[in-house]
């Protein structure tokens, strides 16, 4: 049922109990069925019409907190309004009654008073629906905004991180192609791969461990590439931990920032850990690579890559402290805690 429906149907029942009470009212002041009913239909019908303008006038016009006043206003005018015509109408029908009309003339400044106290509140009643239902819509509204900026933001980071390794692999290509065209066109290949598989995953905001370090893989296959026999690797997961989710493309960075630290600053084989365990719950990744401590650029923090994985957790999750990086015996460790979304 719509919200106009709604009201109408609670105007229509507030309006007739009103009546049956004030018919009930009249016959024990002796008036008769047939003037006391006319008198309930005619003076709340009237009423109810009054209300029915109120609120199909809010639907249009909803006042704000500084314009309070025109509810008060417009109450009491359509009162008097609906308080001058039924006197009329009933001088009409009966005014041959001198007790009924006795009886009315009385009273007349109490039907007042009680036409405009549920007048208003109806009014107000009107007023407080449509204030919630428009405050409920610009929440909508808001969240979708909101959403929609996050989306923007997490497709943002995502894509800034590519670049860095494209580039880097196209100028390994570019080296190899002379010296080695073979493990050129085959870089070239894993290069493509790779690629796809980015496409594919742009499409999708959450990944098994597992499919994730299958696209891992491929990416490391490429830096191998470049880096021949110096680059090597060791993952180690838990069965449990292989079957939790986390955020596509969240490792790729990370690894790549480990292979950045950990390459360009030392000499000889490094070996880049990866780890991954099911704790309390939720997964937790760490990724470990050895550097030179006087060789190595000072490592305050995070850099860009783990800084836009930072971001990309408090976005998703909204909790901080997700990722967390600490050096302990010549060995850079970044630790990601992926907790699990409900089903």
């Amino acid at each position: 049922m719509t919200s106009k429906k709604r009201l109408l149907l609670i105007n229509a029942v507030w309006w007739s109990v009103c009546a049956i009470i004030r018919a009930t009212i009249l016959l024990q002041q002796g008036i008769t069925y047939t003037e006391a009913i006319a008198d309930g239909i005619i003076n709340f019908g009237l009423l109810g019409a009054s209300c029915i303008f109120i609120i199909n006038n809010m639907r249009y016009y909803l006042p704000k907190k500084e314009k309070y006043w025109y509810v008060l206003i417009v109450s009491v005018a359509l009162s008097f309004v609906a308080l001058f015509v039924s006197r009329v109408l009933v001088k009409l029908l009966f005014g041959s009654d001198a007790h009924y009309m006795k009886v009315f003339e009385d009273a007349i400044g109490i039907r007042f008073g009680i036409s405009f106290l549920l007048v208003g509140c109806m009014a107000l009643m009107g007023l407080l629906y449509y204030t919630q239902e428009d405050q409920q819509l610009m929440n909508e509204r808001k969240n979708v905004t909101e959403k929609m900026a996050k989306e923007a933001e997490l497709f943002k980071l995502r894509q800034q991180l590519q670049p860095h390794f494209l580039f880097n692999s196209l100028n390994s290509i570019s080296a190899l192609t002379g010296t080695q065209p073979e493990k050129a066109r085959h870089m070239i290949q894993q290069l493509s791969d790779f690629l796809r598989g980015t496409l594919r995953k742009d499409e999708q905001q959450w990944s098994t461990l597992k499919e994730e370090l299958e696209y891992l893989e491929l990416y490391l296959e490429i830096e191998k590439v470049r880096f021949g026999h110096r680059l090597q690797t060791s993952i180690q997961c838990d069965d449990e931990a292989l079957q939790m989710k986390l955020p596509s493309l969240l490792l790729q960075p990370v690894v790549e920032n480990a292979i950045k630290f950990g390459l360009y600053d030392t000499v000889g084989e490094v070996c880049i850990c990866i780890s991954a365990k099911a704790i309390n719950g939720m997964l937790n990744v760490t990724v470990q690579n050895p550097f030179d401590p006087e060789t190595a650029q000072p490592l305050e923090g995070t850099g860009f890559g783990l800084a836009s994985i930072q971001r990309r957790l408090f976005l998703l999750f909204a909790r901080h402290g997700l990722l967390q990086t600490k050096t302990e015996d010549n060995f850079f460790i970044t630790t990601i805690t992926v907790p699990q979304l409900l089903s």
